[in-house]
């Protein structure tokens, strides 16, 4: 950045007194802090990287401290940069604001198979960093493997099951699978069967692979207990809404079997515990509406049953399904694979997290595998006229978020708009907590306000919790965004 961009912000973080995902503080009235690490762990491992500012006190209600020798401190910074596992080079900017210097050093995004940064000091695993809001946390250790699994590119859906034997697979599916392996690939059907499987991805040197199992097992959950699907209705917005004296879940199911099974058996659930209603049209003609078109259920479900981790760090994980007054969530274990985002999602091909089951999945015409799911979700929602699917990845779990018709139509907004949003995020500049919320906006409830005016406004990017970790400490805060 320039001195003039520099400036701007430093004025932006007294005006709205907070750290973001990609901007840190630090005071360095006396020198440079000694522990620089941790931060450039995190914005080296982030999607754009971050910003450190020196010579401003957060304690102190961010005010200007300024550094007394800008040249130590980038000698410095520089010098624990270089111990840094690959190396962090920062772009250094010194401004001048109301008599104090000020000094950035901007942090570089990393590349992708570099990832993680870490310091070197203390290894891998525990020097690596991952930015959660205005904090630098210790990665976990599946964090740090999942970097590794892409860079190595490790393909745990061919774990072998030691435990299982051919006799472990149910003969009448297989026999379909050939079948239709015959007419989608013909070079490869004129392969012996024992082959086939091998190349497929089934069985290696004979042994059952993990996805063979989840693919034509008679009962994988025999080998892997919780690779399975839970789903549950909740009686309201969140889980523990319910009153005292009544069920927590309305449904709760687990579903098991073959990962087709486990899809049809979700989706049959969806249908029992959603509604559909019977529209008639300008023509006179009765049509029936459901309250999540089922076309971008099934794919949402499908695609969390293909691209969920099957590592041993996660097969104690199921995928979950959980359907709310308001919405439905379907939450898998692994995060975006590889170098997709979230932004990506549906605009270009990303790496697959295993694409043996994928294949087999799509010679029987499960799917497509043509990357078209995440556009036909979205399609799907927008032809039911409903709000675009929501997606998140974070902190090694993928969950895609579907909203219904709710009765009151400023419960989730495609936008955060209006005048009463405008006027709230004008109230957030500085953090305010729930309450203060609720009563600017004049509701009685707080519950009330959470749910049909901060939720809106996190889900569309235009407000940010200062304590993201916590989401729901007493002390969190909102404070509007950029």
């Amino acid at each position: 950045m320039n001195v003039d961009e520099l400036t701007n912000l430093v004025r932006e973080i007294q005006r709205t007194k907070c750290e973001r995902q990609e901007l840190e503080v630090k005071k360095a009235e006396k020198g440079t802090p000694r522990r620089l690490y941790d931060t450039f762990s995190s914005f080296a491992n982030q999607r754009g990287g971050g910003t450190i500012i020196f010579g401003i006190d957060e304690s102190q209600g961010f005010t200007l401290t300024g550094v007394q020798n800008p040249q130590d401190l980038q000698k410095d910074v520089t010098n624990q940069a270089m111990q840094m596992e690959p190396v962090v080079r920062p772009v250094f900017t010194i401004a001048e604001v109301d008599g104090k210097v000020i000094v950035s050093a901007e942090i570089a995004e990393c590349d992708d198979f570099d990832k993680p940064c870490y310091y070197r000091g203390v290894g891998k695993m525990k020097g690596s960093y991952v930015r959660v809001g205005d904090a630098d946390i210790p990665m976990t250790d599946y964090e740090v493997y999942s970097y590794e699994v892409f860079k190595r590119k490790i393909q745990d859906e061919l774990r072998l099951v030691e435990r299982a034997g051919k006799d472990s697979f149910d003969q009448d599916r297989l026999g379909e699978y050939f079948s239709a392996l015959r007419r989608a690939k013909p070079l490869l059907s004129h392969q012996s069967e024992e082959k086939i499987l091998q190349l497929q991805g089934i069985t290696e040197k004979g042994i059952p692979t993990l996805a063979g199992i989840m693919l034509f097992g008679e009962y994988p959950q025999a080998y892997f207990p919780q690779l399975s699907v839970t789903a549950v209705l909740v009686d309201g917005y969140e889980i523990g809404d319910s009153l005292a004296d009544t069920a927590r879940f309305i449904d709760n199911q687990r579903f098991e079997g073959p990962i087709p099974r486990m899809l049809e058996d979700s989706l049959a659930f969806v249908r029992r515990n959603t509604k559909t209603a019977t529209v008639i049209n300008a023509d006179g003609k009765r049509s029936d509406r459901d309250e999540y078109p089922m076309l971008a259920v099934r794919e949402i479900i499908l695609n969390a049953l293909i691209h969920r981790d099957y590592s041993l760090h996660t097969e104690n994980s199921p995928v979950r399904i959980l359907i709310f007054k308001n919405r439905m969530e379907v939450e898998n274990p692994g995060g975006l694979y590889g170098r997709m985002t979230v932004e990506e999602l549906g605009k270009t091909a990303g790496d697959t997290r295993n694409p043996f089951i994928a294949g087999v999945l799509e010679v029987l015409k499960i799917t497509e595998n043509r990357f078209s799911g995440i556009p036909t979700i979205k399609s799907e929602m927008e032809k039911a006229g409903l709000q675009s699917p929501v997606f998140s990845s974070l902190r090694g779990r993928f969950k895609v978020t579907l909203y219904n018709r709710a009765s009151d139509s400023g419960n989730v907004p495609n936008e955060a708009s209006g005048e009463t949003f405008i006027s709230l995020l004008d109230f957030c500049a500085v953090p305010r907590s729930r309450e203060e919320i609720a009563a600017f906006v004049g509701v009685k409830t707080v519950f009330y306000a959470v749910e049909h005016y901060i939720k809106p406004l996190l889900l569309s990017g235009k407000l940010r919790m200062t304590i993201p970790e916590k989401p729901k400490s007493k002390l969190q805060r909102y404070v509007r965004k950029g």
